[in-house]
């Protein structure tokens, strides 16, 4: 890994770290919060590619596990990893290499639409997919119930999701995305 991802790895770690500040929604009928952190996590996905993004949320993961209050709350440490957002936040670097996987495949002919629907599909439904089950698991309720309660993040992860497609798009000439593809043109000739 060049030096060049390991400062976008941190630099993205920190700015989810940093969303983290905006305070969380609660939602009265399931424990987990509506927080600014996924839109982090799609925007690592759009702008970074898969193994940069990965890492990322990784790191960040590590950063939180370690006692950091970096989770939207100020929460931080094992006992905000596994409680009943565990599956949500553990699904972040899982997504964010989907998103960003799925990002360098249409590299060449990105459209903001593209991007939105990459988010929706890794950054919203599959999030939810493993976050609501795990969440259900831990609260002793239905996996029925959880996927149920987990519809309430649904409209602002759409928002978010077009959030991060329209700032990748925009991004896009600075993003190590076009780095790669330069470099493998360039190897090409």
């Amino acid at each position: 890994m060049k030096t060049k991802e390991m400062v976008f790895a941190a630099l993205f770690a920190a700015f989810i770290g940093v969303l983290g500040l905006i305070p969380p929604i609660p939602l009265g009928f399931i424990p987990v919060p509506i927080t600014a952190q996924t839109l982090g996590v799609m925007l690592a996905g759009c702008f970074l590619g898969r193994k940069t993004a990965g890492l990322s949320l990784i790191l960040f993961i590590v950063l939180v596990s370690l006692g950091l209050p970096l989770l939207s709350g100020g929460r931080g440490g094992l006992s905000a990893i596994i409680g009943p957002g565990a599956g949500y936040i553990l699904s972040w670097p899982i997504a964010a290499f989907c998103i960003g996987f799925m990002t360098e495949k249409v590299w060449g002919k990105l459209k903001t639409w593209k991007l939105f629907m990459i988010n929706f599909v890794f950054g919203v439904l599959l999030v939810s997919l493993i976050g609501a089950p795990v969440m259900a698991l831990v609260t002793n309720t239905s996996i029925w119930a959880g996927l149920i309660g987990a519809l309430a993040f649904i409209p602002g992860d759409c928002i978010k999701a077009l959030i991060a497609a329209i700032v990748a798009v925009q991004l896009k000439t600075i993003s190590p995305i076009e780095d790669k593809v330069h470099r493998s043109l360039n190897t090409e000739i």
